[in-house]
């Protein structure tokens, strides 16, 4: 794949249309972002947002504006991480500001509450597609496997949160490396 540049116009209008046509946080943008920046644009590779996204994750903030932020210094320095940023910050704020007034006064609107269970319901199967596209790209030898596995049973059984797993999967993954450097 041959990577393409970006303008700045061109980070802050993808942007915005992830950031306005994503519901459900920062997992959900993960279908949106794959078409966009590398099916489409040609950005990054399926690899690079894998670490970005993990990145984005084990930062502070919200996930969808630090890969956002990410992509954009990574296309551009920090215009496009500005220009990426206000891209994926716009919509929310304009829905926002236009929605807190009327929602406080329907939310208690038996179809409002349906309507947002089933958006719920939608945004989880996104992100179930989302894991085993990614998951491709991620679980690709045994040590990886494992990894995911153990990662999975852990939080599950113990309600692990993401400051200890992300850690830790840190810890295993440079052990497992440096482990099979010394391999002959």
């Amino acid at each position: 794949m041959k990577r393409k540049e970006a303008s700045i116009w061109q980070l802050y209008l993808t942007f915005l249309k992830i950031g306005g046509l994503t519901f459900g946080g920062g997992y959900a943008m993960l279908p949106m972002l794959q078409r966009e920046v590398i099916d489409i644009h040609h950005w990054v590779t399926e690899e690079e947002v894998l670490d970005i996204y993990a990145i984005g994750q084990c930062s502070p903030g919200i996930i969808a504006v630090n890969t956002a932020t990410m992509i954009g210094y990574r296309k551009r320095g920090i215009s496009g991480a500005i220009a990426a940023t206000l891209g994926e910050v716009t919509p929310s704020l304009v829905l926002i500001t236009m929605l807190a007034t009327i929602l406080l006064q329907i939310q208690d609107n038996i179809w409002v509450q349906r309507a947002f269970g089933g958006i719920r319901v939608a945004v989880c199967a996104l992100i179930t597609q989302s894991v085993f596209t990614l998951s491709k790209k991620s679980l690709i030898d045994v040590p990886t496997v494992l990894l995911y596995v153990a990662t999975v049973a852990a939080t599950l059984a113990f309600s692990l949160s993401p400051l200890m797993v992300i850690p830790a999967a840190i810890l295993y993954g440079l052990v497992v490396q440096r482990l099979k450097r010394r391999k002959p």
